[in-house]
């Protein structure tokens, strides 16, 4: 893909970024080397390659997928202004 001078200010009008002509003709040069780039590891074969989380092998820590109430709603209401039963009192936004 390669990236002409109109491309390079409509992105830098939808990023709301003023771009004089000069910096949109350097631009221009920069995206697509970083395209080429980008062109270059897109024709790494990965496929036997594992996905990864740290470049240290280690098991990630997960909780439990529990689903509760947390144990204490009366603390949780207890700085809101109104409450009943323990659920939040809000006044009506929607008629």
């Amino acid at each position: 893909m390669s990236v002409d001078i109109q491309i390079v200010k409509r992105v830098a009008r939808l990023a709301r970024i003023a771009v004089t002509e000069e910096e949109a003709q350097r631009m221009t040069g920069e995206l697509n080397t970083i395209l080429g780039f980008v062109e270059q590891l897109n024709e790494v074969d990965v496929s036997a390659v594992e996905p990864m989380t740290s470049v240290i092998p280690m098991a990630m820590r997960k909780r439990a997928d529990i689903v509760t109430d947390g144990g204490r709603p009366e603390d949780i209401v207890a700085n809101a202004p109104s409450t009943d039963e323990n659920f939040f009192i809000v006044p009506k936004v929607v008629e």
